[in-house]
Formats: structure tokens, C-alpha cells, sequence
């Protein structure tokens, strides 16, 4: 909220500094929105991090992740650019996680990095409907 509130006072001085056309305003409005949605693709850089690790800590393959942004990113070829997203685009989010396998192999060392490895999910026999949706 701190951020946001810094960023709204950014937008209202440069409104007062070019004048109050139409223009001047909505271009400093884009400016600071897209501003601040960096600071949400971080968050969510950071959360896909958190997750891992929480995961390998766990004992569940951490790479998992990597495999769901993959097929994330194969899904949606026409994909909004990560400029005008709250969230870090697919392929990002996978090499930030490679990055941090990589950077902490004591952690991440011992998860296969295969796909193919991975046990495949089965929902149990008296899941209720509602999970099967």
C-alpha cells in the first residue's frame, strides 16, 4: 500500500508539472500502473520461490513447478506480454526457478529434473463431485 500510495503521488505531481490535458493524465496513469505492476510480478517471482522451496522441504519435487509454467506457456501461445501483466510471464517464472535449483543444489540436488519422472496424479476413488469438476 506504501508503494502504491508513493506511486499515486508520482502520477498527481507529473499531472500538475505537464498540466491537466486528457493526454498528460492518462499517459501518467499508464506510466504508474505500469510501475506498480512490477512490484506485483516480484511478489509473485518471490511467492514461486517460497513454493519451491516449501515443496522441497516437503519432500515433493520442487520441479513441478517448472513442469506446470511449461505447459502454462505451451497452452497460451498468445500470451499478454509480461509488461502489462500482474504476473511474471511463464518462461520467466521457469528460469528464475532453474536459477534457484541451480543456486541451491543442497536443497534442490536431490529432485529429478525429468518430467517423466513424475508420479502421475489420481484423484481417489471417493473424492467428493465437487473435486472433480
Amino acid at each position: 500500500m506504501e508503494k502504491q500510495s508513493k506511486i499515486e503521488k508520482r502520477e498527481v505531481g507529473a499531472a500538475v508539472l505537464l498540466g491537466p490535458t486528457r493526454a498528460h493524465i492518462l499517459a501518467v496513469a499508464l506510466i504508474g500502473k505500469l510501475h506498480s505492476l512490477k512490484y506485483s510480478r516480484d511478489v509473485e517471482s518471490r511467492a514461486d520461490l517460497t513454493g519451491s522451496d516449501i515443496c522441497a522441504s516437503a519432500g515433493y519435487n520442487p520441479w513441478g513447478l517448472v513442469w506446470l509454467f511449461q505447459d502454462f506457456k505451451d497452452a497460451q501461445p498468445n500470451q499478454m506480454p509480461q509488461l502489462l501483466s500482474d504476473h511474471p510471464d511463464d518462461q520467466h517464472r521457469v528460469n528464475i526457478l532453474e536459477k534457484h535449483f541451480r543456486e541451491n543444489p543442497s536443497v534442490f540436488g536431490n529432485f529429478n529434473p525429468d518430467s517423466k519422472s513424475a508420479k502421475p496424479f489420481s484423484v481417489p476413488e471417493n473424492a467428493p463431485e465437487e473435486f472433480l469438476r
